[in-house]
């Protein structure tokens, strides 16, 4: 039995301690991680709990951009890009090892894109100021198949190239968590709230159940913050009169499928960016960990699947678009993964009776019920931070918590913070930036489970899953698979293969039974295209 059954051990231990908290954080994606980050750094007590695996739900699933938001320059919102603008900087600057800048190039396949796309572009950069991550350029036919050669050269009149970023957005939410835990707060994943406690009709707490063992345990707190993404409603539920009519349904859920091919239907180390396609949306093709992302969609869902599967369409209309722009269209037997994430859109409220202090912008929304439950849902990954800071500043201004100064977490280096190797090449050591050396200590450093196929460089090793266990608190295959390493999304067959064997290392390390079964079901689904 490895290390990592004692630090579950101790955090159970935690969980029931008889304390008081100043703030218990309900999911455990990129918002609640950041709140719960920035009120620790402030010096509050907190807690926060995931009822599957950090990063589970949406916030594993982006088109895996760290962007200052060039559509919204386009439409108008110059507040919306600078925030934008001021969190992509501090996210690259406090991650370094997971999120880089990237260049992006905009072909132009008609004679008039080139110049209209290449002012707008820079007018991002003038907004971008010294956080610019490089001058946008204007680029001729020639130079625009040299930094795209996987484009297609015919018709194209030349093209645009300007820099934004990206990132690992699993391994950015873990650090988030851990480094919220290396400052004291209790974060726990597989814990999921069942109950809220009400005194005096007020919000004071929250029940939990551990999901290994059915232990529940009572978390008492001043202030509570539902951060569970497109599930908030289903918390709200639980603060609800069970007299009192329903309340209409926060969020809206919509979904943005990706596929991933190999690196040689886009080689080089450029994203290409269409701002237009054949309906008016934005289709990518980003060099990511390896392989190339093509993606998104953008279609509206009616229920809110745990692992929701695309619709046909979509497959079909990123298909056909990439083949409109790619010199080598891929067909749906080079699809390595297919993945699907729910985005929270919020539906826009009238006053429900809820709500003493509502504040609602076009990217995030944050509620303070009459119970004083905190809700938040909304936003991109990009501002994280800064809606984190809004969530704060509206409990203390309702007095929920203690007034503390913000800006903590403007320049808060995350554990393993250190300059690494592109994100663009295969997945390996570098991703664990300043963690690296000690990974290495451990045993099995030099096994690998998986290489990747193209260049041959090793992306899993037997030690990644003892780390995962034993640091990144890793309980089943999927925490592994899907977010400490990212092979389900880069190569689920292969991910698929690994599951007993990563599955045994696991149970080694933890002391526990850990079925492979439940992963090895959602490997073939994200290997099957409808």
């Amino acid at each position: 039995m490895g290390d990592a059954a004692s630090v579950r051990a101790e955090l159970l231990a935690r969980l029931r301690e008889a304390v008081e908290y100043d703030l218990v954080v309900v999911g455990g994606g990129a918002t609640g991680l950041g709140v719960a980050l920035d009120a620790t750094a402030r010096g509050l007590r907190v807690a926060l709990v995931e009822s599957d695996d950090f990063a589970a739900g949406t916030s594993s699933r982006a088109t895996k951009l760290v962007h200052g938001g060039v559509r919204y320059l386009a439409q108008g919102d110059i507040g919306l890009v600078r925030e934008a603008l001021h969190e992509r900087a501090a996210m690259l600057a406090n991650a370094p090892h997971v999120a880089q800048r990237l260049p992006f190039v905009m072909p132009g396949y008609h004679w008039w894109e080139r110049g209209f796309y290449g002012i707008g572009l820079k007018a991002y950069d003038a907004l971008a100021g010294r956080r610019s991550l490089g001058a946008t350029e204007w680029l001729s036919s020639a130079r625009t198949r040299a930094l795209l050669p996987g484009a297609r050269a015919q018709g194209l009149w030349g093209g645009v190239r300007y820099w934004d970023a990206q990132f690992d957005d699993a391994r950015y939410a873990l650090l988030l968590a851990r480094t919220a835990r290396a400052r004291g707060a209790l974060v726990l994943n597989h814990c999921p709230a069942v109950d809220l406690v009400r005194e005096g009709g007020r919000v004071r707490g929250v029940v939990v159940r551990d999901a290994e063992t059915g232990v529940a345990a009572t978390l008492r707190a001043r202030c509570v913050v539902n951060a569970a993404g497109v599930w908030v409603d289903a918390v709200r539920a639980l603060d609800r009169d069970p007299e009192a009519p329903a309340r209409p349904p926060l969020v809206a859920p919509s979904q943005g499928v990706h596929l991933v091919v190999d690196r040689s239907f886009m080689p080089g180390g450029h994203a290409l960016l269409i701002p237009r396609t054949a309906d008016g949306r934005v289709l990518f093709a980003v060099p990511w960990l390896g392989k190339t992302i093509l993606g998104t969609t953008d279609t509206p869902r009616h229920d809110l699947a745990r692992e929701p599967t695309p619709y046909a369409a979509e497959v079909e209309f990123i298909l056909g678009e990439a083949a409109r722009v790619l010199a080598r269209p891929p067909r749906r037997e080079d699809v390595r993964s297919i993945w699907v994430g729910l985005r929270p859109l919020v539906k826009p409220q009238a006053d429900d009776g809820d709500a003493n202090t509502k504040a609602i912008s076009r990217e995030h929304t944050v509620i303070v019920g009459r119970s004083g439950l905190v809700t938040v849902t909304g936003g991109k990954w990009t501002t994280y931070r800064a809606i984190a800071e809004d969530v704060l500043e509206h409990a203390m201004t309702r007095g929920l918590l203690p007034r503390r100064p913000g800006g903590a977490t403007t320049r808060l280096p995350l554990l393993g913070a250190a300059p690494g190797r592109t994100l663009t090449e295969a997945p390996g050591e570098h991703l664990y930036g300043s963690e690296a050396a000690r990974l290495r200590e451990l045993p099995g450093a030099a096994n690998w489970l998986w290489r990747d196929p193209e260049t041959g460089a090793g992306g899993l090793s037997e030690a990644m899953v003892r780390f995962a266990a034993r640091e990144e608190m890793a309980r089943e295959v999927g925490d592994m698979l899907a977010r400490r390493s990212r092979l389900l999304f880069l190569d689920a067959a292969a991910a698929g293969a690994l599951a007993d064997r990563v599955a045994a290392l696991l149970a080694e390390e933890t002391g526990r039974e850990v079925d492979p079964a439940g992963f090895k079901a959602l490997a073939l689904q994200y290997r099957s295209l409808p």
